[in-house]
């Protein structure tokens, strides 16, 4: 088992694409799911990010999460998540289709990234809230660009500059850990490329048809009819298809 797959820490991204505020309910959804099955596990989750809408979805949000394999049973879950179903705000029944991204992170050791403070450009700003209006008088939220990647990371979920700051960071680091590894990938042969299987942003990896009560990973070409459970936070079946397929 590679060291990242004993990893203990990771960061997960989920953003809103394509579908509006639907895409966004989903994002929600995706996060109480990832929530509750780390619950179930027993790790510890910390949220580095958020960005509300005003009807309970996320345009964005960002966690970490932390305990035992983490890495190795969650590393499957980056990519565009499809749903299918009738929004709540749809009036005439239709089905519509939406989808979410999610991006997993391994979170650096503190001795392998190696940040130097020229490199970065920080920015304060006023903290907003779902409508756009500003939640905060001081500047306590924090926008942070690494210079030689152009990577960005913000942070305004907590309440002082100092908290905001080190969450920003944890996620800039996760982001330059994985360009760097990217990057290394890439000049590796294609044998070598295939048997990693790099997990792009931009692939679709599942759909989640709710009119059908059926969930299926297009990796594997497998589909499972209990989605309730599964957004429930019961990822079990999931993880153990996978973990069958790389042994």
């Amino acid at each position: 088992m590679s060291s990242r797959n004993n990893q203990e820490g990771v960061i997960v991204e989920i953003r809103a694409g394509t579908g509006g505020a639907e895409s966004a309910l989903f994002a929600s959804n995706l996060f109480r799911m990832y929530s509750k099955y780390a619950a179930s596990k027993g790790w510890k989750q910390k949220i580095l990010e958020s960005k509300p809408t005003e009807i309970g979805g996320f345009k964005e949000i960002i966690f970490e999460l932390s305990g035992p394999n983490v890495f190795s049973e969650i590393k499957n879950e980056g990519g565009v998540h499809r749903v299918q179903r009738i929004p709540k705000t749809e009036k005439k029944g239709r089905v519509h289709t939406s989808t979410t991204t999610v991006a997993i992170l391994a979170k650096p050791k503190k001795a392998t990234i190696q940040i130097r403070p020229e490199d970065l450009r920080i920015d304060f700003y006023r903290a907003s809230g779902p409508g756009g209006q500003y939640v905060n008088k001081r500047e306590t939220a924090v926008r942070i660009i690494h210079l030689p990647t152009g990577l960005m990371a913000s942070s305004q979920t907590q309440r002082s500059q100092a908290q905001n700051k080190e969450n920003a960071l944890a996620v800039l680091e996760a982001k330059i850990s994985e360009e760097k590894e990217r990057k290394d990938l890439e000049s590796l042969g294609k044998t070598r490329k295939a048997q990693i299987k790099w997990a792009k942003r931009s692939e679709k990896i599942r759909t989640y048809n709710f009119p059908q009560n059926r969930i299926t990973d297009h990796r594997i070409k497998k589909s499972w009819h209990n989605l309730e459970e599964i957004m429930d936070g019961d990822l079990k079946c999931i993880i153990k298809a996978f973990r069958k397929l790389e042994n």
